[in-house]
């Protein structure tokens, strides 16, 4: 795994704590060593991310700091596609306009992924 997508992975995992998780269970969820870990928390915060915490204490991920999702695994975009589908059938007026502008008649795109659809 390169630095990049560790440290991109280190984000999503912390967005998915709500209280401070220690830097063993980081480490740990992420597949590094402790010490690999602290310095990708270093990094992080280096470079403006809301990580609060310190070793021993745990680490949290400010609830104001917003990242989009950069990267999704396949069942991810298969999810956010039928979703965009499913609300563009069945949600209320604002909602189905909104699943509808994501899509054209014969394709789907999703964080830059085209998904082949069936007319409608």
């Amino acid at each position: 795994m390169s630095r990049s997508e560790r440290l991109l992975t280190l984000l999503q995992v912390l967005r998915s704590y709500r209280p401070p998780v220690s830097g063993h269970v980081l480490a740990r969820d992420t597949g590094v060593s402790i010490r690999t870990l602290y310095r990708d928390i270093a990094s992080l915060q280096a470079q403006g991310a809301a990580i609060e915490g310190e070793p021993g204490v745990g680490y949290v991920m400010k609830h104001s700091f917003m990242l989009p999702p950069m990267m999704f695994a396949p069942e991810e975009l298969d999810a956010l596609v039928l979703g965009m589908r499913l609300v563009a059938e069945q949600g209320d007026k604002g909602l189905a306009q909104a699943g509808k502008s994501t899509r054209t008649p014969s394709t789907s795109t999703c964080c830059g992924v085209r998904y082949a659809t069936s007319a409608n």
